[in-house]
């Protein structure tokens, strides 16, 4: 029997990220203060320190390119061994110098994975209604 993998646990900073990855977008929040990016949102804007950055989710393009990755070979959850090996992925994205997020690459290869590779965000269905984000090295 397969282990069921964890899923997203909403909170208030985090529900408008994943109410958007539900409907296949990618959104992240920017601070309304100094209009920089950041991931995850904070009470304090990491850019400017507002104690009041207001944070708003806001549509990105998902376009980024691969910082680094891993090959995953050990899982600690059970929930993820069916998934072995997996290649994890730090992607800059394009909006914002240094703004990072890590996801798993889809690619059924890693041929042309390599950093200033291209990627673009894709979405993986996890259970009915869910999503999380993932990338694919871009075609």
């Amino acid at each position: 029997m397969n282990a069921v993998r964890p899923l997203p646990v909403p909170d208030d900073s985090s529900a408008g990220f994943w109410a958007a990855a539900a409907e296949r977008r990618l959104v992240l929040a920017r601070c309304r203060a100094c209009r920089m990016f950041a991931l995850p949102p904070d009470s304090v804007c990491p850019h400017c320190g507002s104690s009041e950055p207001r944070f708003e989710f806001v549509d990105v393009s998902g376009a980024g390119v691969v910082r680094s990755w891993t090959v995953v070979r050990q899982s600690f959850l059970a929930g993820f061994a069916d998934l072995l090996p997996m290649v994890l992925v730090d992607v800059e994205l394009a909006e914002q110098t240094e703004l990072r997020m890590i996801g798993r690459l889809l690619d059924d290869t890693t041929e042309g994975l390599r950093i200033g590779a291209p990627v673009t965000a894709v979405f993986e269905d996890v259970a009915p209604g869910i999503a999380v984000p993932a990338f694919e090295l871009a075609k």
